[in-house]
């Protein structure tokens, strides 16, 4: 026999193993589900799609995968080995299924990361009481779960059926006869259509899966071309590879955690008299996606911050000139607010104790009330990636002695959340001797400007502004973003006022920019996640405001402080040494803590190098002609 006629012979046994009668129903059947369980996921909101390419990757993934289980042999001393293989494959193709599709009509997303991480942080009775609760027959009669049931139940018929009913029986094996050459030609036509887009996005995949750290994925999942899990068991994949890389950070950070729980006072440095001598509370306020070029207080021609604007007449409120963020993603800013690393350290943010540790190990109560860390099951890796570490079961005991348990709709309910679990009943003096941290991370400006003012409280409209540049729906959101600054002023402004007549000190500043059609960017809305960053970038999104408010006690006792404070006012600042800063407010002198990088202390380096993304100079960039 020539060597041309055997390979063909090769072929055709290849061919007719992998275009079998069985394969076929694994094809059609795993093709049916990927397609049914894409739709029964879809979001119910307007414009939402499948993904682009879903019908062809699925289909060469599936091609490649019958390929695989057709070189296995089909028996081994009598075992089917071949179709044992497949029933693996069909239990996890269809319990991924259905659990993606459940969490989708439940939670209103599919297998994530922070699902995965809730579900590890799960207790027996937590377990009992959550299948108690969701898993009942409303879920199972959904018509997107519905669906997926349906392919389940064709399937066990048509299983029944082909082993049970000779006349089907013989005519799938006429089919599988004919079957292998119409399904060559069609195969290939397939491939041809779909390859290119599919190798790009198994590419993505590649690169996705070889990142070191869960930054790495967010910023993985900030480029273009962006991966697509489009499948459960990718998404479980996802899911798995990003908590393991959470894990690795977390141990890392407890072993920092460790070593602060075994300091001394005298390591800590901590003064005598620290009750008497340092200011019963400070207070933290941490905003979200604030151009300062729309910020009246700086200058912009609308009249949307007029309560900061009147404690800066009243000599309260000093705000700073030259404050920049290291990022413009929130969880990286808080990696470098929430420990004391800074941008040029040796190691990683998550090798560097805790700084909401060092305060309680100081004496101080640290309160954090948050309006977006808190884990849901619905969380996007943006927020795992910020939050992991807050959240954690230990490192969230170390860190806050007292959390609250929700988001709201409104930044404005923190304040209820401050009332319920830590001020003092209403009549009753606090005469508390504790120093307190107290943190709160408002929604601010974030991303869907729409939604970050009541509409009752609306105050700009579209025909407000006359800028002809713009079109009349990039108005309405520049009319949104200032509406979302004016509410956010009149939240900073009841924080202030909850602590007016106490011993405090309030620091205001966001987590980073964003742009607002601005100058140099006319028809851009929201942040450019580029390495490439231009001027304009830079001020738009890495520039933010920053202020100090003393109160009267605070100012009648630490005179010097305030004069410090009215000193540093055009210091150049990078936000990522706010922990030194703060340490040095509280009179923490320990290991951690760096005078250099204390904006207030006369140690203070303002010739630090200011890197965004620890890549380009910001004064570089900014201050060059």
């Amino acid at each position: 026999m020539s060597f041309g006629k055997r390979v063909i012979g090769i072929i055709r046994s290849m061919g007719k193993s992998l275009f079998s009668k069985d394969s076929l129903g694994f094809l059609v059947f795993m093709y049916a589900l990927g397609i049914v369980e894409s739709y029964a996921v879809l979001p119910h909101w307007k414009g939402a799609e499948v993904y682009g390419n879903l019908y062809y990757e699925l289909f060469l993934d599936l091609l490649i995968l019958t390929f695989f289980i057709s070189l296995i042999p089909r028996k081994i001393r009598k075992f089917p080995l071949r179709t044992t293989v497949r029933g693996i494959v069909y239990a996890i193709a269809y319990s991924l299924a259905i659990v993606d599709t459940f969490c989708m009509v439940q939670f209103g997303n599919t297998i994530s990361p922070s699902m995965l991480l809730l579900v590890g942080e799960t207790t027996g009775n937590e377990t009992a009481e959550f299948l108690s609760t969701y898993v009942n027959f409303e879920v199972v009669f959904t018509t997107e779960l519905g669906w997926v049931l349906l392919v389940l139940l064709a399937h066990i018929i048509y299983e029944v059926i082909k082993w049970k009913v000779k006349g089907v029986r013989y005519r799938l094996e006429r089919i599988g006869r004919v079957f292998p050459y119409a399904f060559c030609l069609l195969s290939l036509l397939l491939i041809i259509l779909g390859w290119s887009d599919t190798l790009t996005n198994k590419k993505c995949m590649v690169r996705h899966f070889n990142c070191q750290t869960v930054g790495d994925v967010e910023k993985d999942m900030n480029l273009h071309p962006m991966v697509v899990m489009y499948q459960p068991v990718y998404r479980l994949a996802d899911a798995v590879f990003t908590n393991r890389l959470v894990s690795l950070q977390l141990d890392r950070l407890k072993a920092e955690a460790e070593k602060v729980e075994r300091m001394t006072s005298e390591q800590l440095g901590i003064p005598q008299g620290l009750m008497e001598s340092k200011p019963s509370n400070i207070v933290l306020i941490i905003g979200e996606s604030y151009n300062k070029y729309h910020s009246q207080l700086y200058g912009y021609e609308k009249k949307n911050t007029p309560r900061q604007v009147k404690m800066e007449k009243s000599g309260r409120l000093v705000k700073f000139n030259d404050v920049m963020a290291p990022w413009n993603l929130t969880s990286f800013v808080f990696k470098h607010l929430m420990t004391t690393y800074t941008v040029g350290d040796n190691g990683d943010w998550c090798d560097y104790p805790l700084f909401c540790q060092l305060f309680r190990k100081a004496g101080y109560q640290v309160n954090f009330l948050t309006n977006q860390f808190l884990p849901h099951a619905k969380d996007a890796i943006f927020d795992v990636s910020g939050g992991f570490f807050i959240n954690d079961e230990i490192l969230s005991k170390v860190q806050f002695d007292v959390r609250n348990e929700e988001t709201h709709l409104w930044d404005e309910d923190l304040l209820k959340d401050h009332a319920r679990l830590i001020a003092p009943p209403e009549g009753v003096v606090d005469t508390v001797s504790v120093p307190s941290l107290t943190i709160f991370h408002l929604m601010g400006q974030h991303v869907n400007y729409r939604i970050r003012c009541p509409k009752q409280k609306m105050k700009f409209f579209p025909e407000d502004y006359d800028c002809p540049q713009n079109t009349q729906k990039e108005k309405r959101n520049i009319a949104f973003y200032d509406c979302a600054v004016w509410y956010n002023d009149s939240v900073v402004g009841a924080i202030v006022d909850r602590f007016k007549n106490d011993d405090a000190i309030i620091i205001y500043f966001p987590d980073h920019g964003d742009e607002v059609y601005g100058p140099g960017s006319l028809h851009h809305c929201g942040r450019n996640h580029t390495t490439n960053i231009t001027k304009n970038i830079a001020q738009q999104e890495y520039e933010i405001p920053m202020w100090f408010y003393c109160t009267k006690k605070y100012a009648k006792r630490h005179p010097d402080i305030v004069v410090a404070i009215k000193k540093a006012k055009n210091k150049p600042f990078m936000t990522d040494a706010m922990s030194h800063l703060l340490l040095g407010l509280a009179g923490i002198k320990c290991k951690a803590y760096r005078p250099q990088l204390d904006l207030l202390s006369p140690q203070y380096n303002e010739k630090r190098q200011r890197l965004m993304q620890h890549l380009v100079d910001y004064d570089e960039i900014v201050k060059s002609k």
